[in-house]
């Protein structure tokens, strides 16, 4: 692996019966970077994800994480990374702190080292005052400023979030961005996240991959994507290359539903 790629993905492609999800596709992320993956559901964002962090097999090609081997090397992959998936994996009836501290156990981080960790994780996501309350009684967007403190608590080198600020308000997805960037600029963190959001692609990821149908159609910082299709704007861009609009494409028509419900709160 090149000293400076954290991931390197090569000819990569994922089968389900048939149906392929991702289509051969390459990209590198350096380490310490900031990366998006843009595009519409179903696109083969977070199967790509579930690949590099051991819970998918790929059908061809080569991933690398960290310098290790996703499917040989399935141990060493899971302690370099930490992850928020879409969905909440939170224990409700557990209080936050003993979420925290479940997950320093699985990881074998040590006490006292545990403890300052925890809470200095709990006060940068401004929750070290309710640390003590259930989970249950957190809202949605409570709760994903949660899962991203424990998602760092091991110190992981590569952080993966698939579609963090889905559904959430305007406000607390500004407030997530925010703690992201200040921890990749103070940690130097290599932070990968799929979203279907452009604007938040454009102002908060130094390098940015569209994928449709599976395949990467466009890879550089927003500014290159810009130039590459003389656009003033990543939406723009984005509906240059691809022929849609991100919204209004979908491989699964259940999505359209969703995005509908979204759109509507």
């Amino acid at each position: 692996m090149s000293n400076e790629n954290i991931i390197q993905v090569k000819n990569l492609t994922k089968k389900f019966n048939g149906f392929v999800a991702v289509d051969n596709i390459s990209f590198n992320i350096k380490k310490g970077e900031f990366f998006a993956f843009l595009g519409p559901n179903g696109a083969g964002k977070t199967t790509t994800i579930k690949i590099l962090t051991t819970l998918l097999l790929p059908s061809n090609g080569e991933v690398n994480v960290n310098g290790f081997n996703p499917v040989t090397q399935q141990n060493e992959v899971r302690c370099s990374f930490g992850i928020v998936f879409q969905d909440q994996s939170l224990d409700d009836e557990l209080t936050a702190y003993e979420n925290m501290e479940y997950h320093g156990v699985l990881y074998k981080v040590p006490n006292p080292l545990r403890n300052k960790r925890i809470k200095e994780l709990l006060e940068m996501v401004e929750l070290w005052e309710r640390r003590n309350d259930l989970v249950k009684k957190y809202s949605g967007g409570m709760k994903r400023r949660l899962e991203i403190a424990r998602g760092l608590l091991h110190h992981p080198k590569i952080f993966f979030l698939d579609e963090p600020t889905l559904g959430l308000d305007p406000q607390t997805r500004n407030k997530i961005w925010e703690y992201l960037k200040n921890l990749n600029q103070k940690e130097q963190i290599t932070l990968f996240f799929t979203t279907q959001y452009i604007e938040e692609a454009e102002k908060v990821s130094q390098k940015v991959a569209i994928i449709d149908h599976g395949k990467i159609i466009a890879n550089g910082t927003p500014s290159q994507l810009k130039t590459q299709t003389k656009t003033n704007s990543l939406v723009e861009a984005f509906l240059k290359l691809t022929g849609h609009d991100i919204r209004l494409e979908s491989a699964n028509p259940l999505d359209h539903l969703r995005m509908h419900h979204f759109r509507r709160h």
